[in-house]
């Protein structure tokens, strides 16, 4: 929220700021500085809930429908209710296919300008965020801070239903709709319905015939990335799945699964041979 009021704020720099003809320019960090400095001096909307501070009413009433749970804006797709207008719009382009936003690199489109840029952070190979416990680099700060909880075993959602407790706020809203039976989300080429966008994403490739994963071993591609993950362990020879009978690993579980199997099987004969 307050890196997007930020942008907001320098955009206007350069409306109130540009250098007239024959004027001399102030140095950009200077001008950027000076005007952040007097544009927050204005600030004197403030929460009474959390303190935070706005320029104008309308910012700190579109705010204070965090603290109060309001959602005026109601889709009439699928029923359900977000906080503005804007955030209606960008939800609407769920049920409209609508994607506005494409990359110059693999043709691959958004439903906003943020989803975008964020994508492109996989062309540069950008990961500036990094685990102080496995090493392993993010994208964003906030991809971090969800992969800590698998350290801390963290799980602060709740399903106030059953009391199943998840480490991320979207797996308990996926978990919910188990309850309540909703699948907002339709396919238009065979109707099939799907709880999640992601999932109505996923399923819309088999119509398509897009595999935009392709592995770097072999050229081989794959609808899925997490079919990808799963096939580049074959070139790693990584494996993730141990049977916990006999010790054996797998680099795909669907194979650990199979395997134990075998085991399912012994167990009776082990059985038989004790009751003799």
């Amino acid at each position: 929220m307050e890196k997007s009021e930020e942008s907001e704020e320098l955009n206007e720099v350069k409306e109130e700021h540009h250098v007239h003809p024959g004027g001399k320019p102030l140095s950009r960090s200077k001008t950027k500085n000076k005007f952040l400095k007097k544009r927050r001096a204005k600030k004197s909307f403030t929460c009474t809930q959390c303190g935070k501070s706005f320029t104008t009413k309308q910012g700190l009433e579109r705010h204070m429908m965090i603290h109060t749970g309001e959602k005026p804006f109601t889709c009439t797709q699928c029923g359900k209710s977000l906080t503005t207008k804007q955030g209606l719009e960008i939800h609407m382009r769920i049920h409209t296919g609508e994607r506005p936003f494409s990359c110059d690199q693999c043709g691959k489109s958004f439903t906003t300008k943020q989803c975008l840029e964020f994508h492109m952070k996989i062309h540069t190979g950008e990961k500036p965020f990094s685990c102080d416990h496995c090493g392993k680099t993010f994208l964003s700060a906030s991809e971090l801070k969800k992969h800590l909880r698998v350290h801390t075993g963290e799980k602060p959602h709740s399903c106030s239903v059953c009391g199943k407790s998840f480490s991320l706020l979207q797996h308990l809203h996926r978990h919910q709709k188990i309850h309540t039976g909703v699948r907002e989300y339709m396919c238009f080429e065979c109707e099939k319905t799907f709880t999640t966008a992601n999932c109505l994403k996923r399923h819309q490739r088999i119509h398509t015939g897009e595999k935009h994963h392709k592995c770097s071993h072999c050229d081989k591609r794959f609808s899925q990335s997490a079919h990808l993950r799963s096939h580049e362990r074959i070139h790693s020879r990584e494996k993730l799945h141990a049977c916990d009978q006999c010790g054996k690993s797998f680099s795909i579980k669907t194979h650990l699964k199979r395997h134990m199997k075998i085991h399912a099987v012994e167990k009776p004969h082990h059985h038989s041979l004790r009751s003799r």
